[in-house]
């Protein structure tokens, strides 16, 4: 039984929510839109569908467990060295390979292998 009127409890709260919102975006844009756009006034419904559009379009608010971007990179730089250092030097060799060649020079040649990076004390081969 209890169970029964938590949930009716959730459901009438929700309904509340709703509402008050719904009318606080009417009030609002009734408040301000006519007297700084000269644009329309809306009604409750159009209030309603107007938090639904807006909801629609920006998304709903969600928990990251993980965090800030940050965060995530340096998750994912810590997962990265903890393969590299399990890994064979030729396995490390052959994965660094093939980021390269995935991401290419856009990232600046990341993890690049030394073999494959020009030598700036070289000179070049001249054609003859």
């Amino acid at each position: 039984m209890k169970k029964v009127g938590k949930i009716l409890g959730f459901i009438v709260l929700g309904v509340a929510c709703v509402a008050a919102f719904g009318f606080a975006v009417m009030y609002l844009w009734n408040w301000l839109v006519p007297t700084l756009f000269a644009g329309p006034v809306i009604t409750f419904w159009q209030a309603l569908g107007l938090l639904l559009l807006c909801k629609l379009l920006f998304g709903f608010p969600h928990k990251d467990k993980d965090g800030d971007w940050g965060a995530k990179r340096r998750k994912w730089k810590e997962k990265m060295k903890a393969k590299l250092e399990h890994m064979s030097p030729e396995e490390r060799e052959k994965m660094k390979a093939q980021l390269n060649r995935c991401m290419g020079p856009r990232w600046g040649g990341w993890m690049a292998p030394e073999k494959d990076q020009p030598e700036k004390d070289q000179p070049e081969a001249t054609k003859e």
